[in-house]
């Protein structure tokens, strides 16, 4: 089993972030979901903690990014297939995300992207077949 991953973001409405991560498919685990966070369970080794502003500054003293207008991370999952890349990119638009390309088929890589309610960029990529060397 891979180390496990804990991906802390600020959101701006918990309760609609959320929902948006609901709708994608992923889990809430609510022994950790409280009125300032909630983790929600995208694998067996990934987490992310959606945490209010107040509760992310918590955690540094550092200003949170808003990212409608810069990039503070840039943040990928892999993908079982281009299916999936797709399916989740229809839920993430219908949930209310949206997105800022258009998907690129490299052959051995299909890539395509979304950007959550506060502004998190999340591509998307099947990586069960790599170039030759």
């Amino acid at each position: 089993m891979g180390k496990p991953v804990l991906i802390s973001l600020p959101v701006a409405n918990l309760s609609k972030s959320m929902a948006f991560f609901e709708a994608l498919g992923f889990s809430r685990n609510r022994q950790f979901t409280d009125d300032s966070g909630a983790c929600i369970v995208v694998s067996d080794t990934i987490s992310v903690m959606l945490l209010t502003h107040a509760r992310f500054r918590d955690f540094t003293p550092r200003a949170i990014c808003d990212a409608s207008k810069a990039v503070e991370v840039l943040l990928s999952l892999g993908c079982e297939s281009r299916n999936e890349v797709d399916s989740l990119i229809a839920r993430a638009i219908a949930a209310g995300g949206s997105t800022f390309d258009k998907p690129e088929d490299f052959g051995f890589m299909y890539t395509h992207s979304f950007v959550d309610p506060d502004g998190h960029g999340w591509g998307l990529l099947p990586m069960n077949a790599m170039p030759a060397p």
